[in-house]
């Protein structure tokens, strides 16, 4: 018996990487096995290709020396449309993997294919290079649009698919590609140009007409769907020509001038046709197969203001596309598309100043060589509202959550873009939060990465819009209680505006400090994470030009100072800023703004209860003056807010009291309480009154 060394010794060495890859690829080239088994040689094949990058560095060859022109072929071959899905998915990664390992070589051999297969021009070589064109078009889509855009290509498309014979596969295969293709704008001006024509005839056939044709020519001809027999286009071409044209329809065109050569026929098909035909297809339950197109097709045409319209206004349509989207796999074409149809029905337009909108007309104007062109009146805030509305009540809400926990960053993004819309009509606030999208909106906001700023701002300007119209004790209550606490991070986080936006944008700032003045008014321990977590940029915004945000930032921290601990800590210790803290509290209190200084009144009433609030108070230049003249306004809850700070300061012991009510007493306190009273009609106004009179006047004044 051999020892461990001696057959260790008699062990074959490793194959190296270049042979590793020249053997998986005579394992390819075989043919005639199991799908498994092909997966896990492209899986292997992919590998070493990525790897390959990173060891060429280190100076070993690239196993591409070894990948000549047959290689290739073997690759992209695994790309065609009849081969399984599973086994595209794999030979996907691996031509991206090769092109990134193969550079200018890879990109080379690629074309030779491409070309080589259209020259030949039977149906299987169109097949596969239409195949092989609308897989790498999201890989390599310069390279690729480099091919698609080759002289005479796109042109000879059109006598192809007029054939008086028919092969389904081919007419897919062409179609899927210019499907593709129209992800590139010059590649889409091109297939508007060429094929616009020739994509409208095969929409606008008529199937029973091209039949009876037919069997009048040779009643015995015997009809196979997908052969060359067919002398008509099939149901699934008429559909994806559809989509190709409602992507060139849904966005529009980019030529400048229309020369003699790209002037392009009027549509006979518009939009609001191919939306139609769309959604006969989506109800079509016979027909499974036509749902990814229909939903791709009604993601670019219901950029239409027309078509969100009258799609909203199709219940059993919109009911239809969230059953489709709750039953799409994970991570699937049609989780987005249909995400991105009711993203497009949802979606408000941004908000335009005064001197954006002037603007906007001004260049719509030029562009339109002397016509002022408007803004269309389905994309208006009422009709967006009452869009949000019928799409929620077709039950998307749960299925964005279920969505939420296994989807794309792209799909997540998309998904807090409609809630986001969603949030928007105040009367859907409470039912989104019990549908659960509070805790959807804290999850995305936790789970994505910081440079996805705009989709974060998003869902914490929603969870804001939540809050502001929700009893938090509802929201954060339930079997499954979150933390009130999880939602302090997201809304400090729109205190202050987006430092990447073009322009300043106060109103999530706005909601946020809402949201937050709600979620204050709860318990002392959120007060203090809100005050741990966000108190810097509160206090700017107290600062804020915008009287709204001001009195937003004010109303906060009225709330905030109801917690004993952190009223001391931040305006009670007697110190420099604490000083000035109070100093900005009683400045606000004397703003034009009334809303302004009643929240400020009201944060004035809570702080001075403490001894070294009013000292500050008392030492201000104009501290008792402000004070009074809350008192003398002619609103009564100010009036309230003004008695109750004099009874506080009238009633504060030892030294801080006596010097608090003699300057009162100075400043005409009792004729302002006079006043105070005789313009009261509330019980409990003229109660504080009494009762800072008493104390002024009596033992209190002593």
């Amino acid at each position: 018996m051999a020892t461990v060394a001696e057959a260790a010794a008699a062990a074959p060495e490793p194959l190296g990487r270049l042979d590793q890859t020249l053997l998986i690829f005579a394992g390819l080239m075989e043919g005639g096995k199991e799908d498994e088994e092909t997966v896990r040689e492209l899986g292997e094949l992919t590998r070493l290709l990525n790897d390959d990058v990173e060891v060429t560095k280190k100076g070993e060859t690239s196993v591409t020396t070894v990948i000549d022109s047959d290689c290739v072929d073997t690759i992209l071959c695994y790309l065609d449309m009849r081969q399984p899905d599973v086994v595209r998915a794999h030979a996907a990664l691996c031509t991206s993997a090769y092109l990134k390992a193969a550079g200018e070589d890879g990109g080379k051999k690629l074309a030779e294919f491409f070309h080589d297969r259209v020259r030949r021009g039977t149906y299987d070589d169109y097949i596969v290079a239409f195949c092989v064109a609308a897989t790498i078009f999201p890989i390599v889509p310069d390279l690729t649009s480099e091919l698609f855009l080759s002289e005479g290509f796109l042109a000879s498309l059109g006598p192809l698919m007029r054939r008086k014979w028919k092969s389904r596969k081919v007419e897919t295969a062409c179609l899927e590609m210019l499907n593709a293709a129209c992800m590139n704008s010059a590649c889409r001006e091109a297939v508007r140009k060429y094929c616009t024509e020739w994509l409208e005839e095969i929409v606008e056939q008529d199937p029973d007409d091209a039949v009876k044709s037919m069997h009048t020519v040779d009643p015995d001809m015997h009809l196979q769907e997908g052969s060359i027999s067919m002398r008509r286009h099939s149901l699934q071409v008429q559909n994806l020509a559809a989509v190709v044209l409602a992507k060139l329809r849904a966005v529009p065109s980019t030529a400048a001038t229309a020369g003699p050569e790209s002037r392009i026929q009027p549509a006979t098909t518009s939009i609001e046709d191919l939306s139609k035909r769309f959604t006969r297809m989506l109800l079509d339950e016979d027909e499974i197969e036509h749902v990814q197109p229909s939903i791709e097709g009604l993601a670019y045409a219901s950029l239409q203001p027309k078509v969100k319209e009258s799609l909203s206004k199709d219940s059993e349509t919109l009911k239809r596309l969230v059953k489709a989207l709750d039953e799409a796999p994970p991570r699937s074409p049609m989780i987005y598309g249909a995400l991105s149809i009711f993203a497009n029905l949802t979606r408000y337009r941004p908000i335009e100043t005064d001197e954006e909108k002037r603007i906007r007309q001004l260049k719509a104007y030029a562009n339109a060589a002397g016509k002022l062109q408007q803004v269309d009146p389905l994309n208006e805030d009422e009709h967006v509202t009452e869009r949000c509305k019928r799409v929620f009540e077709a039950g998307l809400t749960p299925v964005l959550i279920k969505q939420s926990k296994s989807g794309s960053a792209a799909s997540l993004a998309l998904i807090i873009s409609i809630i986001h819309a969603l949030s928007t009509p105040p009367p859907l606030r409470g039912q989104l939060a019990q549908q659960g999208a509070v805790r959807l909106l804290i999850a995305a906001w936790t789970a994505l990465p910081e440079t996805e700023n705009g989709p974060k701002r998003a869902a914490a300007q929603a969870l804001a819009r939540i809050l502001i119209s929700t009893n938090p004790a509802l929201v954060f209550g339930g079997t499954r209680p979150i933390p009130q606490s999880a939602a302090i991070r997201p809304l400090a986080s729109i205190l202050t505006p987006d430092p990447t936006a073009d322009r300043r944008d106060l109103l999530p700032t706005f909601e946020s400090l809402m949201a937050l003045t709600n979620l204050a008014s709860t318990d002392d321990d959120t007060r203090k994470s809100i005050i741990r977590t966000a108190w810097d940029d509160v206090e700017e915004q107290l600062f804020n030009p915008n009287s709204r945000v001001c009195t937003a930032a004010v109303e906060l921290v009225c709330n905030l100072v109801q917690d004993p601990e952190q009223t001391l800590a931040l305006f009670g210790d007697g110190s420099p800023k604490a000083k000035n803290r109070v100093k900005v509290i009683v400045a606000l209190a004397d703003a034009e703004d009334p809303k302004t200084r009643s929240a400020a009144g009201g944060a004035l009433a809570s702080l001075t209860g403490f001894d070294e609030v009013v000292r500050a108070v008392v030492g201000l230049e104009r501290g008792v003056e402000v004070v009074l003249g809350l008192c003398r306004d002619e609103r009564e809850d100010l009036r309230h807010r003004g008695a109750v700070v004099v009874r506080n300061m009238v009633f504060s012991e030892g030294e801080v009291g006596r010097l608090a009510r003699g300057k009162l007493v100075e400043g005409g306190a009792v004729e302002a309480l006079m006043e105070c009273a005789k313009g009261s009609k509330r019980r409990e106004v003229v109660e504080v009154v009494v009762q800072a009179a008493e104390g002024l006047m009596g033992e209190g004044g002593k």
